[in-house]
């Protein structure tokens, strides 16, 4: 049952905690966390988002999250002394800033203007600078030295690989018939990813200094509780929970990974579903937990 206390007293960002687990649950590190980090999608283009309504958020739960993103290159379309404000704030609560999968526009205009643009990140005040791998399309070895000008600037990086395979690898609902696995219909694309080739991609870049490797895995997880649970297996079996993070779509994805991997998860997530996630985190949901996930979960 969760215990309320508010400290009228507190010096510290008016921070909270308000809710704790039965003595037998272990609840969450203290930040800074190496695991079980929570980073949520910032402002973007598609939405208002405003100076008091994320110093409202961080308020009110900035102990449960760890990162802060700008997605979609929103921070080219806000101004930049906006950018300096959401930094600052998000540092005063403990909360790196990461630029998002902007850095592959940068990198169009080539490997000088990539450096200045991440020297512009530092003086703005990011602490992480993603490199979407899929997008950028680049050699290793280029990859790998613009992990390490990243590095060289004094900010973490993040590259981000993409994990998709074939939708027709899916047996249709209706096509079941009590847990049997039918054969899937024939592939009319090839988009299956070589995870073992992700997996050792993923490795080199953190031999080049690459802090966490982010894992875009929407079609994998979509479906994971029934078909393709195993790729997320293997990359964190490889890698290490320390050092992957999945992108979370929806508050049911969360909590399939809370179920399958515990609370020491690295989820990326919206930021409307930190409560829920946080609460999700607290709770002893082992692998004979028994809840709404069954197998139909994803469909």
């Amino acid at each position: 049952m969760a215990v309320y206390n508010y400290n009228n007293n507190n010096n510290n960002n008016n921070r909270r905690r308000w809710k704790s687990f039965v003595e037998d649950e272990e609840d969450r590190p203290e930040k800074p966390r190496r695991f079980g980090v929570t980073e949520i999608r910032g402002p973007n283009h598609t939405s208002l988002f405003s100076h008091n309504l994320l110093q409202d958020m961080l308020e009110s739960m900035g102990q449960f999250v760890d990162g802060l993103k700008f997605t979609g290159g929103s921070e080219s379309l806000i101004p930049k002394s906006f950018i300096r404000e959401a930094t600052k704030l998000a540092h005063e609560h403990d909360i790196y800033v990461s630029t998002g999968d902007w850095a592959e526009y940068m990198l169009q205009k080539g490997s000088s203007s990539f450096k200045e643009y991440i020297q512009e990140c530092k003086q703005l005040g990011f602490d992480t600078v993603e490199l979407n791998v899929g997008s950028l399309e680049l050699p290793e070895e280029t990859l790998l030295r613009y992990i390490r000008i990243i590095k060289s600037e004094g900010l973490k990086a993040n590259p981000q690989f993409a994990v998709k395979f074939n939708k027709a690898d899916i047996p249709p609902a209706h096509a079941r018939a009590f847990g049997a696995y039918v054969v899937p219909a024939p592939r009319t694309t090839e988009r299956v990813e070589d995870v073992d080739l992700l997996i050792r991609r993923a490795e080199r870049c953190l031999e080049a200094g690459a802090d966490m490797i982010q894992i875009d895995a929407e079609d994998v997880c979509r479906y994971a509780d029934s078909v393709r649970s195993d790729i997320i297996a293997k990359v964190i079996g490889r890698l290490g929970l320390e050092k992957t993070m999945f992108e979370a779509s929806s508050s049911k994805t969360s909590e399939w990974f809370i179920k399958q991997y515990g609370p020491n998860v690295n989820l990326f997530i919206d930021h409307s579903q930190v409560l829920d996630l946080e609460c999700l985190r607290g709770r002893n949901l082992g692998k004979n937990h028994r809840s709404v996930l069954d197998s139909s979960f994803f469909f």
